[in-house]
């Protein structure tokens, strides 16, 4: 089940037990505006060459709507519209008032000179500024796109509309951009991890933990797992996956990655098959890269007893089904994943603010967002007899219902 569909079922499901108007249920799922633009540069060799940006902008009735930029080959109209989608109940979720949005152009920055990402990334703020902005909708970094894209916009933006620092964020430091962004996402599945085990009389320390994905988000959550006491015991990434049942030194494994630029021919682990980690011997397993990567084949030899998305959709519905059945315990990931956006938040006030806070106040306010968007789940759960995925939906989709209506949406 594709991306779009799985975040409507969860969405319709929601709807039917909040009892949701058929009209406004209908109204919720229709995207604000999508964008379409084409993007023709000069290359350095001097030919010319057209790409597809676009924008789909969701829902706006709490806020700005906020979304990432991904450049990639295969930026497909129907993903990114799910996306966006999942940005409105996620920023519902986490309080902050933002609607969602998703973007994207579809090109291989791998291909391009930064000349040329330069280039294309003027030409497409050029044809979209006056859709986006401080109080309409604001971009960040998403898939192929980092901090340097963010300043380019924020630098061809404010040519039309005077400086404007809050436009994106995800910046560098140097031009607004907030301390702790960076690891924003991982500590926020940190936190959340906290939240779910307190909840059961847990904690980090002393439990194993297997992590899918050794990028910016697993790199972190490995990182400030091992700080707290919990024991890494498999890590993998597209370079494949290394395991060791005593815990694996965090520390140790990134010198050896930045140093090699792969996971293998670590000597402080042993070298296993990729394909085996989501079902390793392990008490928490933290998928933190692709979608859709717990599904029927490997869902009943899952060993983890809770599951912590931080990957945007890892467990499609059928391997849901299958999971809840054996008891395992999934934190959805439009809560676990939340921590990103949250921490962009803190830099859009900040922005707006001009006043900028240190790395320790970014982090105790993410982690008092984080615990109390916790509880609200449960909550959720509590009075419609519901898991923590639906608690999480009903809770997102209830807000964004609520401002709509009292915005008054049928005049």
């Amino acid at each position: 089940m594709n991306a779009l569909a799985a975040t409507n079922r969860n969405f319709r499901q929601a709807a039917r037990i909040l009892g949701l108007d058929a009209k406004i249920e209908k109204s919720l799922l229709i995207p604000f505006r999508e964008i379409k633009v084409e993007c023709t540069l000069p290359k350095d060799d001097g030919t010319l060459v057209s790409y597809i940006g676009f924008r789909v902008q969701h829902d706006n009735a709490r806020g700005p709507m906020k979304g990432g930029i991904r450049y990639h080959p295969e930026v497909d109209p129907d993903e990114v519209n799910a996306l966006a989608q999942l940005m409105t109940w996620k920023t519902a979720v986490a309080d902050i008032p933002y609607g969602g949005a998703k973007g994207g152009i579809g090109c291989n920055p791998k291909d391009l000179s930064t000349s040329e990402l330069e280039r294309l990334t003027r030409v497409f703020t050029q044809k979209i500024h006056d859709l986006i902005g401080v109080n309409t909708d604001v971009p960040a970094p998403d898939m192929g796109t980092n901090a340097q894209t963010m300043a380019w916009i924020l630098d061809e933006y404010s040519k039309f509309h005077g400086y404007s620092p809050a436009i994106v964020t995800g910046k560098p430091i140097d031009l607004g951009g907030s301390l702790g962004r960076e690891a924003a996402t991982g500590r926020g599945v940190v936190y959340a991890t906290e939240a779910l085990l307190a909840e059961h009389g847990k904690s980090i320390k002393g439990l194993s933990f297997a992590i899918q994905g050794f990028g910016n988000v697993g790199s972190w959550a490995a990182r400030l797992l091992h700080e707290r006491g919990g024991k890494i015991v498999a890590v993998s990434d597209i370079t494949g996956a290394v395991r060791n049942p005593n815990g694996i030194d965090i520390q140790a494994l990134l010198q050896h990655k930045e140093k090699t630029g792969k996971l293998a021919d670590f000597s402080g682990a042993d070298a296993m098959d990729s394909n085996d980690l989501l079902t390793h011997e392990c008490d928490v397993l933290i998928p933190c890269a692709l979608g859709g990567v717990l599904n029927r084949d490997n869902a009943r030899d899952v060993r983890a007893k809770y599951i912590i998305e931080a990957a945007n959709h890892p467990t499609d519905p059928e391997a849901d089904e299958i999971l809840s059945k054996k008891g395992v315990v999934i934190l959805p990931d439009i809560y676990a994943n939340a921590g990103g956006v949250t921490v962009s938040y803190f830099e859009w006030v900040q922005n707006i603010q001009g006043f900028m806070w240190d790395e320790q106040k970014v982090n105790q306010e993410l982690q008092r967002y984080m615990t109390k968007a916790f509880h609200n789940i449960k909550g959720m759960c509590q009075s419609h007899d519901c898991n923590l995925r639906m608690g999480a939906f009903t809770l997102g989709v209830n807000r964004v219902a609520r401002a709509t209506l009292l915005r008054g949406w049928e005049a």
